[in-house]
Order: C-alpha cells, then sequence, then structure tokens
C-alpha cells in the first residue's frame, strides 16, 4: 500500500520533467541525464522504501549547506553563528549579490551561497574537509560518499560569482581568516556525490532529533529544530514561501538534481531529479512531494487529526 502511493507520486512528477532543464553553469552539471527521477523514504520505524533512480550518484550542491550549517552550531555555537548570518528568506537567488552589496547587512541566511561560505569560513579552520567528510558519511549513513573531483574541478573553473561573493564577506567582516581556503572548503563540500538514498538517511537523522537508527546521538536537539526551522523557511531557494504552503516539509534543495526532505518523527525523504525548475529546484521532485504530502498529511501545519488519519 505505501510502496504504491510512493510509485504514484514519482508518476505524478514524472511529466513535469519535460518542463525542466538540467543545471549547466557548472559544466560538468549539464552532463546529467534530465529524466531520471528517484525517491527513497527511511521510515523511524527501520522501514525503506524506494522507486525509480535511487542508486545513482550525482552531485549534492547545495544540500551540503544544512551539513554545513548543523556542524558549525555544534562546534561554532548559534551565537557566533547568527551574529554574522541572518535567519531570513531572502526572496532573490541562491547567488545574487544585490541586497549583500547594496547595504551593510550580512548574508540572509545560511541556505544561499553567501550565507554558506560564511559558514564554511567558520568551520574550515576547527574541522578539516576530511573530517567533514567522515561527517556526511555518518550523517547521510553511506560510506560511500566521495569527493566527485571532475564536480570540483568544474566547479572550481567557474567560481568567480562565489569568490567575489567571499571577498565582499571578508569586506564586511564576515570572513576574517583566509577567503580562498574557506572558498574552497565551500566548493568541496558542495561537490560530494550522494544518492537519493544517502539523502533520505540525513532527513531520517533530522526527522529522529539528531539521533541515528542504532540509537546514537549525533547532533543536539537545538541544532536539530534551528536546522530544520531554516530549511522550512528558506531551503527551497526564492521558492520557499510558496513550497512552504504547497508542501510544508522541511526541506532543502540542490542544482545537482537533489532535495533532502525530514518529516518530524516520522521518516527522511531524498530525492533525485536533475531537471529543474527556473528557481533551481528539482521539478520532477517538488510534484513528487506535494503529491506525498496531500496524501499521507505531512505537512507541518495539518492537524493532529489528519496526521493519524
Amino acid at each position: 500500500m505505501f510502496q504504491d502511493l510512493i510509485n504514484e507520486a514519482l508518476e505524478t512528477g514524472r511529466p513535469y520533467i519535460k518542463e525542466g532543464e538540467v543545471a549547466t553553469y557548472i559544466p560538468e552539471l549539464g552532463r546529467a541525464d534530465k529524466n531520471k527521477l528517484g525517491i527513497s523514504i527511511f521510515c523511524r520505524d527501520g522501514s525503506r522504501f524506494s522507486c525509480g533512480d535511487t542508486k545513482d550518484r550525482f552531485s549534492i550542491q547545495s544540500i551540503s549547506k544544512v551539513i554545513s550549517l548543523a556542524v558549525a552550531l555544534e562546534v561554532c555555537g548559534f551565537d557566533m553563528v547568527f551574529e554574522n548570518v541572518g535567519m531570513e528568506p531572502s526572496g532573490d537567488a541562491f547567488n545574487s549579490l544585490i541586497k549583500l552589496e547594496g547595504s551593510n547587512s550580512h548574508p540572509y541566511n545560511p541556505m544561499i551561497n553567501s550565507g554558506a561560505i560564511a559558514v564554511a569560513s567558520f568551520i574550515e579552520p576547527k574541522v578539516s574537509f576530511e573530517e567533514m567528510l567522515k561527517l556526511a558519511r555518518c550523517f547521510c549513513q553511506d560510506d560511500g560518499i566521495v569527493l566527485d573531483e571532475k564536480v570540483y574541478g568544474s566547479e572550481m573553473s567557474t567560481v568567480a560569482r562565489n569568490r567575489a561573493i567571499a571577498y565582499l564577506l571578508e569586506s564586511k567582516g564576515v570572513i576574517n581568516g583566509n577567503v580562498e581556503e574557506a572558498l574552497d572548503f565551500y566548493v568541496k563540500m558542495c561537490s560530494l556525490s550522494v544518492t537519493a538514498e544517502s539523502l533520505a538517511g540525513l532527513g531520517l537523522l533530522l526527522a529522529n532529533d539528531g539521533v541515528d537508527p542504532s540509537g546514537k546521538r549525533l547532533l543536539n536537539s537545538d541544532t536539530v529544530r534551528v536546522v530544520k526551522t531554516i530549511m522550512l523557511t528558506c531551503g527551497m531557494y526564492d521558492r520557499s514561501g510558496e513550497f512552504a504552503v504547497r508542501v510544508g516539509i522541511p526541506s532543502k534543495s540542490g542544482v545537482g538534481g537533489g532535495i533532502l526532505s525530514c518529516v518530524g518523527g516520522r521518516m527522511g525523504i531524498g530525492i533525485y531529479g536533475p531537471a529543474l525548475d527556473e528557481k533551481g529546484n528539482s521539478i520532477g521532485g517538488g510534484y513528487t512531494l506535494e503529491y506525498l504530502s496531500e496524501h499521507l498529511n505531512l505537512h507541518i501545519l495539518d492537524s493532529a487529526d489528519a496526521k493519524e488519519a
């Protein structure tokens, strides 16, 4: 029954693929097959469900911002992070400089590039990339996660805009360390190779209050609450508000085609669909999640009676 519903959700999202396009501003991402689509769901009771292209590896891209924010909160603390990075939706594209350049403001939130580069600069002196890679594998329950060297090289060859953001952050006093090292750290985190199943594992960790399936606590409850809240309000680029209304599940997308979602106390969801809408979100994945949210009453503001139905 549940597997049938997942299959239906995926088939609901599939027709929209033709309206999307793969990301090409990072050349290596343009090689993806836009017709791929898959969903994995890891439930708190240990059951797992998958449909479609859930074992294909792809570039995590902006979903890595969730991992980096969680680690920054654990290592640097809430006050340091949010004294330098805001908590508000920006309303602009993820790589925009407009509001950052046009005022004395800090980055609007940790889910856009300026905020994530700032967060990377806080982490980089304290936690090595190799340690972050181990944490990503642990959080996602996936020892196969590696740095995709082709994506990393391709992204570094087209990094001019993010470099401009990083040096603008330095001029505002947000980045106080080595700008190039922070930028390299950020790009490496975006270049991790994951699957839909990896993202479902990470989603389950967040859905289960930072406790992994073995019962080991990996993240503090406060960290998880903050991360999930920022995902809900800022995780889907400048479509976050509409997504919160229509789907209502804390989620984070990436231009590699992934969507990470978590339903508190119930399940983690991972999606792969490299055909993107004009905002940079998986178009087939978004409609798949909307179908699931409606039919399983997953919206964070659904009534308790609806969730139990």
